[in-house]
């Protein structure tokens, strides 16, 4: 039988009916683009998962056909906008069932980006995952991987990439404002951490909720009302990754892009650290990275959120303007660019600047670009090629703060800290039995 007429859904229904073609399921040929209408499913029915549905379906050219959602009491709002939704509470199930998809976005708690997303990429689906793109390091090369191996459509969940003022800020300093960038400075001022202990206590698990399934590939453990679900997972180490992972692909995105940085070679923290069970507060990571065509010999990147800010000699840099709860201060060899998350930036010294050209770029509809990629127009903006590399440089700042006062010496190939080797053991992380996936 000729394999060659076959496209992608066809295959997978072959598979689904019994007929193994590995091949083809694991093969890095691309797939087969969509006629019109994108069929697509979510991963994760509320909360952001429910704003990611909105935005994706804002499209003509994508009808939301499945949703897994393992807490069964949060479907009623998807159900009463997308009346023909089917539901499922296995991710895995849905994944089995629902054959004829084109794309997924994938918008639940950190710990499962990576196993729901590798499953897609191996059903050669094309995949929106919110950011960050993985709880680990090492998932974020293995997806990266991944995506590029099998073909497929990729963007991360990072909207404000798409925003002008984010591109200006990206302009701005390619463009050559502030010359040659040597030091940097971002915060964010949430507070996804806590240092009290984990309550000694076990509640019942409501009715209608999976917890095994929301648990997914981490260890089990008793259900604690309020501790996990559904949003104080964001502070525990085994399922968020604190205010830094989820904020630090946001913010340091235009640093990241705007600047070319490639992997950092040290990393340090010297702010608050984890306790047992959750994500420190007032983390303050300092990185060092190599030279690139928009920075002076070494860069200088150090991070801020909770309570801590930059030092007083940076802030004065911006005058007496208010510093905003989050945002960026970029240092170079002609001057300083102070950028508020989504504002506008602002050159410094002014008079320097007062008849500096400013780049005006137009906004970019960051969900619909990712469902006209995925219709053969175009290109994604945040494909895993960038986001990957983006998320593993934040990753390693939340690895750092494990270690509080000691710089760890980083080796991005070998994907290892050389200078501390329990610093390693948090670079990739044992999958629970069950929810073991191929490839990471």
């Amino acid at each position: 039988m000729s394999l060659l007429p076959m496209n992608r859904r066809s295959a997978l229904k072959a598979i689904a009916g019994g007929l193994a073609f590995p091949a083809i399921l694991r093969s890095g040929a691309r797939a087969a683009s969509p006629n019109e209408t994108l069929n697509h499913a979510s991963f994760g029915a509320s909360g952001m998962a429910l704003a990611d549905i909105r935005s994706l379906s804002a499209s003509p050219h994508l009808r939301l056909v499945a949703v897994a959602e393992v807490d069964l009491n949060r479907v009623a709002e998807v159900k009463s906008l997308f009346p023909e939704v089917r539901v499922y509470q296995d991710y895995r199930e849905l994944l089995d069932q629902e054959t004829d998809l084109d794309s997924v976005n994938v918008s639940t708690p950190d710990h499962m980006h990576a196993p729901i997303t590798m499953e897609a990429i191996h059903r050669g689906l094309n995949v929106y995952t919110q950011k960050p793109l993985t709880q680990t390091i090492h998932e974020a090369r293995q997806l990266t991987r991944a995506a590029a191996d099998r073909g497929i459509v990729s963007q991360m969940g990072i909207q404000i990439h798409s925003h002008p003022v984010h591109k200006a800020v990206v302009a701005t300093i390619q463009g050559g404002a502030i010359g040659e960038v040597r030091e940097v400075h971002s915060w964010s001022g949430k507070q996804w951490g806590d240092r009290a202990p984990r309550p000694d206590r076990v509640d019942p698990v409501p009715e209608g909720f999976d917890w095994d399934g929301w648990l997914g590939v981490a260890a089990e453990r008793p259900f604690i009302a309020g501790w996990y679900h559904p949003g104080n997972w964001r502070k525990r180490l085994d399922f968020g990754t604190g205010t830094f992972g989820d904020m630090g692909c946001h913010i340091l995105d235009p640093v990241f892009g705007s600047l070319q940085l490639t992997s950092p070679i040290e990393v340090r923290s010297e702010g608050g650290s984890p306790n047992d069970h959750s994500w420190g507060l007032d983390s303050v990571v300092r990185y060092t990275f190599p030279k690139t065509p928009r920075t002076a010999e070494t860069l200088t990147l150090t991070w801020y959120d909770g309570d801590c800010r930059p030092p007083a000699e940076i802030v004065a840099l911006i005058g007496d303007r208010r510093l905003s709860d989050q945002g960026s201060i970029y240092i170079g060899s002609a001057g300083v660019l102070y950028s508020p998350y989504i504002a506008d930036p602002v050159l410094l010294p002014a008079e320097r600047f007062a008849d500096y050209d400013r780049p005006s770029p137009e906004a970019d509809n960051h969900y619909l670009q990712f469902v006209e990629a995925c219709r053969g127009n175009g290109q994604t903006s945040t494909p895993f090629s960038y986001a990957g590399p983006l998320t593993e440089m934040v990753l390693l700042g939340c690895l750092a703060t494990r270690f509080p006062e000691q710089s760890l010496s980083w080796d991005a190939e070998a994907m290892r800290v050389t200078n501390l080797a329990e610093a390693n053991r948090f670079v990739r992380r044992e999958y629970r039995k069950g929810y073991e996936v191929e490839g990471l």
